[in-house]
């Protein structure tokens, strides 16, 4: 649901760019996907960057792909596929990738399995969210540490997400960093002038209902229904309440049949997929989030950079977005009367509500920008290709021996 990064860019040919093989499932719609997109993107000039998914190529990945940038179907099996790992090596060596960057964990091990016992082409591991219900793998510990090797780097998108690779994954804890996700704060939260006006008028809403919306993909881990109850129980003590949907996905239809059972049509509006987020924000009043699992959401920053208080479950790393009763109010996973008791406090007290909204852009754009992530990355680079086993990588796989020139300092 977030905007994929502007496709008018324009790739310099650099002929001693590091090439950086990013590793993901699909390049479809979603927070890891796009962060993917910015980084390919927004980092050409300084890195050769090609993509390898692993299962569908989807629809931000046609659009590299038109745009020039080169995105490899790896064509996954069910199952340990050790074939989807031999491709994903032939795709590296073929591109000249120095690293691989795999975001998400089954990526991680396709890109560890793809080197064998005795390929020293360094991973750098992104974590994005975790899945529910996310329990330690005793397997997986095993795996992991016999596979991992010192060249690699391990980073989650927030300190929750670093706490359950340590505690769930196994992996070591001095070895786990953490590179917040960050969006583009300066071409965000600028909606058409008309925008609250034109999205109220679309959907019927009056300029004086309270409008909460949720991005999200209509997905279980989203848990929607929690927030349909809160809904309900908040229409109750707020009078012209509205919540927008913005989103698809295969909860769809368990969606509107609660809609229909608690006689919401008047309340809840389903928008479907839209790219114009910053002005559905601009058109809302508060922004609502009832996962039972997540990262570092970017919908979430999102809704903080276009000043929006944010009612939300503390799941994932949330908390390290949204401080309860500053920025917004956090509830237990699953807890509708939570919610609905936090939206009711904003509606009756306005001066609240912009209090939050100010605090919360703030938070935003000082922890959680697009080029303090990119940052970040570009420091994990070439800290890895300036490495102590740098060389002796690039004799075994026949790489150009040339030093690269990176910004900022480093070389």
């Amino acid at each position: 649901m977030i905007q994929a990064t502007p496709t008018n860019l324009r790739i310099t040919s650099i002929d001693d760019r590091p090439a950086i093989c990013h590793v993901i499932h699909a390049m479809g719609v979603g927070g890891a996907e796009v962060l993917v997109d910015q980084m390919v993107r927004l980092l050409s000039n300084e890195f050769h960057c090609v993509v390898a998914v692993l299962d569908e190529i989807g629809d931000i990945g046609e659009r590299l792909r038109l745009d020039g940038f080169t995105v490899e179907h790896l064509n996954r099996q069910p199952g340990i596929d050790r074939g989807c790992a031999k491709r994903l090596k032939e795709f590296a060596d073929r591109e000249g990738a120095e690293i691989l960057h795999a975001h998400q964990y089954t990526p991680f091990f396709q890109s560890m399995l793809s080197r064998g016992l005795f390929g020293r082409r360094p991973v750098v591991f992104t974590e994005h969210g975790r899945h529910y219900p996310d329990l330690p793998s005793r397997k997986r510990w095993i795996v992991n540490r016999l596979m991992l090797r010192s060249c690699d780097r391990l980073i989650g998108c927030g300190g929750a997400v670093r706490q359950a690779l340590i505690d769930n994954e196994g992996l070591p804890e001095s070895r786990v960093e953490v590179i917040y996700n960050g969006i583009d704060l300066k071409s965000l939260g600028k909606p058409s002038d008309d925008a609250r006006e034109r999205i109220r008028a679309e959907f019927g809403y009056a300029s004086t209902d309270f409008v909460a919306v949720l991005v999200a993909r209509l997905h279980e881990l989203k848990d929607h229904q929690t927030a349909l109850r809160a809904i309900d129980a908040a229409r109750k003590q707020i009078p012209g309440l509205r919540l927008l949907l913005a989103g698809n996905g295969d909860q769809r239809a368990a969606i509107e049949q609660t809609i229909g059972e608690r006689g919401l049509q008047q309340t809840v509006t389903l928008a479907g997929t839209r790219k114009d987020v910053a002005d559905l924000l601009a058109a809302s009043d508060v922004f609502l989030m009832s996962s039972i699992s997540e990262g570092i959401p970017l919908t979430v920053i999102e809704a903080m950079a276009a000043r929006r208080p944010v009612v939300s479950t503390a799941v994932g790393g949330i908390p390290e977005l949204v401080e309860h009763g500053v920025t917004g109010f956090l509830a237990p996973s699953r807890d509708d009367v939570s919610l609905a008791a936090a939206l009711i406090k904003l509606y009756r007290n306005p001066v609240l509500c912009e209090r939050m909204a100010n605090v919360a852009a703030q938070r935003a754009f000082d922890n959680f920008s697009l080029d303090g992530m990119l940052n970040g990355y570009r420091d994990v680079y070439g800290e890895v290709l300036n490495g102590s086993r740098r060389g002796t990588f690039r004799e075994q796989n026949g790489l150009r021996t040339t030093s690269p020139s990176l910004p900022g300092g480093h070389s």
